[in-house]
């Protein structure tokens, strides 16, 4: 039986350590499908598209990950999608209280859906989209976290934005 997954996310931007979980998941699902969130509480400073570009990039060396975007509930999209697991990244404790939760939660609305915990590579355990944000905003080195093209698309954005 081939497994599919789902990883959702923001991704505004997708960081070395979403790519981490990307290429790790990719070898542990027989399909990883990488989805956007629509979260209208959010204000991602990456429009949809641009995200989605950037996905599509950061994933084309994998066979068999795709991308796609999505809105309401995740394992509403997971069903409709075919997975039968979730792949969630955990940096910290605290991303694990808010995940477990989640995954409680989601358990009981679809019990068939299973949610996989992976921690990203040591290097990348403190890295969040929203840190290196602020990092870049602020002047700060965050080469090596990004893949370089989407630093410069970061860089690009917030020299626009000021």
């Amino acid at each position: 039986m081939a497994v599919k997954a789902l990883y959702p996310g923001t991704f505004d931007p997708p960081t070395n350590g979403h790519i981490d979980l990307i290429e790790r998941g990719s070898r542990l699902f027989d399909h990883l499908l990488v989805a956007v969130l629509i979260n209208p509480a959010k204000s991602p400073i990456f429009t949809l598209e641009e995200r989605l570009d950037m996905l599509r990039e950061v994933t084309a060396p994998f066979s068999n990950v795709s991308v796609a975007t999505f809105n309401g509930l995740m394992v509403d999209f997971a069903r409709q999608q075919g997975c039968t697991a979730v792949l969630r990244g955990i940096r910290a404790i605290s991303d694990y209280e808010y995940e477990f939760q989640m995954a409680l939660m989601n358990r009981r609305i679809a019990p068939e859906i299973e949610t996989v915990f992976l921690q990203p590579a040591g290097r990348y355990s403190f890295v969040s989209s929203a840190m290196l944000k602020e990092v870049s905003k602020l002047g700060g080195d965050v080469s090596g976290l990004l893949p370089p093209t989407i630093q410069k698309r970061l860089h690009d954005r917030q020299s626009k934005i000021g």
